[in-house]
């Protein structure tokens, strides 16, 4: 590709070398959700192995990805995200939105959606699906912590647009009610523990905003930091753009100890009735395990 001279110092321009390729773009996608070994790539893709030999050889070139050896006799590699390549994920996740925006969705800001919507499909598709190895978050207690609870019988996952935030007149449809969620969690928390279960809050706000709700609220779960879009790509999560950032739509996952999902509830409209339809299903996934 022939630059003009004048793009030599444009952002725009020489990102566009990296993704301006169709199979790149893709290549990553599927990186980001936990297929990093060669096979798995090209199996998902459909790519013939000639092309996407030459593609992870311009990513790697370019900084985006490194390889990692996992396996001497056969020698493998694997794929892994460097840290040019994770902070790609935002440009993901917005290039996420604006086609389930303004492509598959209703074209309208909202922080919902239609039973029989795009997004809607796409979220429940997750169910038997097995959430990706190695996948860790800033915690609001400090250090990252791992999206599923390493000793939990079940973990339920649930994700909202963000604590403490002015949506506006009128407010964004189902946006409204981070705080009413995270207190009702919280105040169900006893019952997730009585039950072998673990909780994880998730939202694109930084850790440390996480960190002063928690404290001044009294979460005794981890809240954990998607700032960098890490969940949100892996999962193929649905997003909106809502006071000045994207933000993760409300929903909740309930995965057990083998990191399946069992199940998805989405959209959530009705709060309390999630909160303990999340209790119910990750008891019961528990108990059956």
């Amino acid at each position: 590709m022939r630059m003009h001279n004048a793009d030599e110092n444009c952002g725009i321009a020489q990102a566009a070398l990296v993704l301006g390729d169709w199979w790149n773009v893709l290549v990553l996608r599927e990186i980001a959700r936990g297929r990093v070994r060669f096979d798995a790539l090209a199996a998902e893709l459909g790519l013939s192995r000639k092309v996407l030999t030459e593609r992870l050889g311009r990513l790697v070139a370019q900084g985006v990805l490194r390889r990692g050896l996992y396996q001497r006799r056969p020698v493998r590699y694997e794929y892994l995200l460097t840290d040019a390549g994770a902070a790609l994920l935002p440009v993901l996740a917005a290039m996420q939105d604006w086609g389930d925006r303004w492509v598959l969705g209703d074209g309208g800001l909202t922080a919902t959606a239609a039973e029989d919507g795009a997004e809607r499909a796409r979220v429940h598709a997750l169910v038997g699906t097995r959430l990706p190895e190695g996948l860790h978050l800033p915690g609001s207690r400090g250090p990252e912590l791992p999206l599923l609870a390493p000793d939990a019988a079940a973990t339920v996952l649930f994700t909202y647009p963000g604590t403490g935030v002015d949506w506006g007149e009128p407010p964004i449809p189902g946006a409204v009610g981070c705080t009413a969620q995270t207190r009702l969690f919280r105040d169900a928390w006893p019952d997730f523990r009585r039950a072998g279960l673990a909780l994880r809050g998730i939202s694109t706000q930084l850790a440390h905003e996480q960190a002063e709700f928690a404290r001044t609220e009294q979460i005794p779960y981890p809240l954990l930091s998607d700032a960098g879009h890490r969940c949100a790509t892996a999962l193929r999560l649905p997003m909106f753009q809502g006071a000045g950032r994207l933000r993760h739509k409300r929903l909740a996952l309930v995965a057990d100890a083998e990191r399946t999902v069992r199940h998805v509830l989405f959209p959530v409209d009705d709060i309390p009735h999630a909160v303990g339809e999340s209790l119910r299903l990750a008891a019961h996934c528990a108990r059956t395990e």
